[in-house]
Parts: structure tokens; C-alpha cells; sequence
């Protein structure tokens, strides 16, 4: 499963997160890798507990819930703050899975270390793609490989089990947020079968409007999202 989230963040709140990480400081990307990848890992990333880091994710999170594209496809009961990365000239992420449960420490969260099963991957694209070259997002799955590098603003969100890599960037730098989600549906085939149905959903209620079908559609929605979620 790969979404694509077109303009989660507005040409002006790019530029804002720009602006504020370009004052930032960067330090090396293996702080937040585990044990494999941390050998795969070769860019630059803004510490997790950094003002600015904070302050741009409280944005990014904020975005996140008002956005219906990013929560029909992610159900999501828990999302990591946003960390910030950064792949200059020569700078790549070799193929690795991300760990399946991260932590988000106590300094971030209500004063106890709060446990977040990622579910879902989701990369942020704060470059304008004419603005690098390389530096592609590469997921693969059972269907292949799929490539990502959409524009300044744009959200990704692909499942976490999969394997994936960010080739060599070759010219200028590459800015992105990279977070992780917990789903209250844990399975993914249950998880894209709900967001089928409710982009099915969605796009009948323009056409037809809340006809007794519809709305027979969006109770079965429901009652599977309630047998199928664990909040």
C-alpha cells in the first residue's frame, strides 16, 4: 500500500519549514536508526528534542488531522512526532525496514515513554523536485518497486513492513519529515480494503448524493471498521 497526499502542507508552510530548519542544526542521521540500518544510513537529520523540530512537527501533525485522504488511508491511532532529514551530495539510505515499534521519548511525550507500532512509513517532501537530483524514495513490494520524489509539500504514506531506500543524491539537497504511523487496524488487507470502500463511498455520495444505497455502503464501512480496529 503506497498513498500519495498531494499538498498536506501549502507553499507558504514550506517555505515556513525552510526557512526554520535551514537555521537548525544537523547532526548525523544514525541517531534514530537501529541496529541493521544504521549501516545504510548516510544523511543528516535535526535532533528529535530540537525547538525547531518540535515547533515544525506540533504544524505537520496539525495538518495531518484535517486531512481526510491521509486519515482514510492511515486509520491512524498514534503518529510519531516528525523528525527531519536531510541528504546532501553523495548522502543515501541503503534498503532496510524501519523497526516495527519506536518509542517517543518522555521528554516528547506526557511524561512516559509512549510505544508507537509503526504501521505505516510516511515521507514529507519539503524540496521542489527540479531542485535535486536522486534522492527517490524506493518501496518495494510484492509488486515490485515503486518510486517516489513528488513535490515541495507532498506526503507518501506506504506500509512500514516494506522494504525500501533513498537513492544517491547526485546534485543539490534534499529536505523531507519522516514519521510513522500506528493504524487502529492493524491488518493491511483489512486497512486497504476500508480505504477502497471509502474512496467507493465518497466518490457515489458526489454523483448520487446519500441515496438508501450509499448509506447502506457506509453502514457496512463502519461495522467493519468496528470489528476490524483495536481502539
Amino acid at each position: 500500500m503506497l498513498v500519495h497526499i498531494p499538498s498536506l502542507l501549502s507553499p507558504a508552510e514550506v517555505a515556513h519549514c525552510r526557512d526554520m530548519l535551514a537555521k537548525a542544526d544537523w547532526v548525523d542521521g544514525k541517531v534514530t536508526a537501529g541496529e541493521q540500518s544504521a549501516g545504510e544510513k548516510r544523511n543528516l537529520q535535526v535532533p528529535e528534542n530540537a525547538p525547531v523540530a518540535r515547533a515544525l512537527g506540533d504544524l505537520i501533525l496539525s495538518k495531518l488531522g484535517k486531512n481526510e485522504r491521509f486519515n482514510s488511508a492511515s486509520l491512524a491511532m498514534r503518529v510519531f512526532p516528525p523528525l527531519f532529514n536531510r541528504y546532501d551530495g553523495g548522502m543515501n539510505f541503503g534498503t532496510h525496514i524501519d523497526n516495527a515499534i519506536r518509542f517517543v521519548p518522555a521528554s516528547l511525550g506526557s511524561g512516559a515513554p509512549i510505544r508507537v507500532r509503526t504501521d505505516m512509513s510516511a515521507t514529507l517532501f519539503l524540496t521542489d523536485p527540479a531542485d535535486y537530483d536522486g534522492g527517490e524514495l524506493v518501496v518495494l513490494d510484492t509488486f515490485g518497486e515503486h518510486r517516489a520524489k513528488f513535490a515541495a509539500g507532498d506526503l507518501v504514506v506506504y506500509s512500514a513492513t516494506s522494504r525500501h531506500h533513498v537513492t544517491p543524491v547526485t546534485r543539490g539537497s534534499r529536505w523531507a519529515s519522516f514519521f510513522w504511523i500506528q493504524s487502529m487496524v492493524r491488518d493491511e488487507s483489512a486497512r486497504l480494503m476500508l480505504f477502497d470502500l471509502d474512496n467507493a463511498i465518497q466518490g457515489l455520495r458526489k454523483k448520487v448524493g446519500d441515496t438508501e444505497e450509499v448509506v447502506g455502503l457506509t453502514g457496512l464501512y463502519h461495522n467493519l471498521l468496528r470489528r476490524w480496529a483495536d481502539a
